[in-house]
C-alpha cells in the first residue's frame, strides 16, 4: 500500500535526502585512482553520523557497510573492499540516511580520472534518462509512464535496461510501495497522487540487460562484463508536480561542474 506523505513529512524527508547529497558531495573530491572503496565507506559513515544521521544501509537486510559501491560492470549492491580504484574506472556510489524516522536514498556514478568515451556517453545518457523519468512523475500519470520514458530513451541509444532491479517508494521504510521499474507501458500501473514520494533510479548497461549475482549474495554485475551506470533521486509530488528532494549540486560544486538540470524540479530554492 502506498503511504502518502504530508508536506511536513516531505520536508523531513528532504533533510534526510540532503545529508545523502552532502555525503556524496564530500566523496566527490575523494574519488580518485589509488583510493579504496572501503576507505570511502568509512569517510561516509563518519560524515553521516557527524551530521545527525544514521547510515541507513549498514545492517539493512544484513548489508555489512554504509555504502553500496559498484565499480565498472557491477550494477548495484557492491560491497566496499580494499581494492584500489584505477584510472578509467567508474564507480556507482549508493548512499542511504535515516533521520527523524525518515529515509533518504540516492546514487551517483562517478568517473575515476579519464574514462573511455563510450562509458562517458553511457553515464550521460543514464543521467539524462533519470530526469526524463522524473518529468513523468506527476499527479494523474502512472508507474508505466515513468518506466516507459526511461526505457525508450536508453534503449534508443542501444543500452540494456535492467529488469530485475527497480526503484521504489520511500518514507519511514527504505523500500515502500510502489515499485518503480525502469521499463514499462504508458498508462499502466499505480496512479500517482499528491504526496507520493519515490526513489527513481535508472540502472542501465552498456551491453546486455542481463545480470548475474556474485556468491557474496549482494553484488549484481552485468552478464557480459560491460559497464553499468546508476543514478538516483528522491522525488515527491507537490502541487501535482515532481519536486526533487535530493540534489547533485554538492557533487557538481566539488567537481567544478555547472548545471541547471534540476531547476525545473524545484519549487523552492536550494541553498548550498
Amino acid at each position: 500500500m502506498v503511504k502518502i506523505k504530508t508536506l511536513e513529512e516531505i520536508e523531513l524527508m528532504r533533510e534526510s535526502a540532503l545529508i545523502v547529497s552532502k555525503t556524496l558531495g564530500m566523496l566527490a573530491s575523494e574519488v580518485k585512482p589509488g583510493v579504496t572503496t572501503l576507505h570511502l565507506d568509512k569517510l561516509a559513515e563518519e560524515y553521516i553520523r557527524d551530521h545527525g544521521g544514521v547510515p541507513a544501509f549498514l545492517g539493512l537486510y544484513d548489508f555489512p557497510n554504509s555504502l553500496c559501491m559498484s565499480p565498472n560492470a557491477q550494477v548495484v549492491h557492491g560491497i566496499p573492499n580494499n581494492t584500489p580504484l584505477q584510472e578509467g574506472d567508474i564507480i556507482s556510489i549508493d548512499c542511504g540516511v535515516l533521520k527523524n524516522e525518515f529515509y533518504g536514498d540516492h546514487a551517483y556514478t562517478f568517473e575515476v580520472g579519464e574514462v573511455a568515451p563510450e562509458v562517458k556517453k553511457l553515464l550521460q545518457v543514464t543521467k539524462e534518462s533519470l530526469y526524463i523519468g522524473i518529468r513523468k512523475f506527476k499527479a494523474g500519470n502512472r508507474v508505466g509512464d515513468v518506466g516507459y520514458a526511461i526505457q525508450k530513451y536508453t534503449e534508443d541509444h542501444g543500452y540494456g535496461v535492467v529488469r530485475e532491479l527497480v526503484g521504489h517508494g520511500l518514507g519511514r521504510k527504505m523500500h515502500e510501495d510502489p515499485e518503480m521499474p525502469n521499463y514499462g507501458k504508458r498508462g499502466k500501473g499505480k496512479k500517482f497522487v499528491e504526496g507520493m514520494v519515490v526513489a527513481i533510479e535508472p540502472m542501465i548497461n552498456l551491453g546486455t540487460q542481463r545480470i548475474n549475482q556474485l556468491q557474496d549474495g549482494w553484488t549484481i554485475l552485468t552478464a557480459d562484463n560491460k559497464a553499468s551506470a546508476h543514478f538516483e533521486h528522491d522525488v515527491a509530488i507537490v502541487n501535482g508536480k515532481p519536486e526533487i528532494l535530493s540534489t547533485f549540486a554538492y557533487i557538481y560544486e566539488a567537481l567544478g561542474i555547472k548545471s541547471n538540470e534540476e531547476d525545473e524540479f524545484r519549487q523552492k530554492a536550494l541553498v548550498l
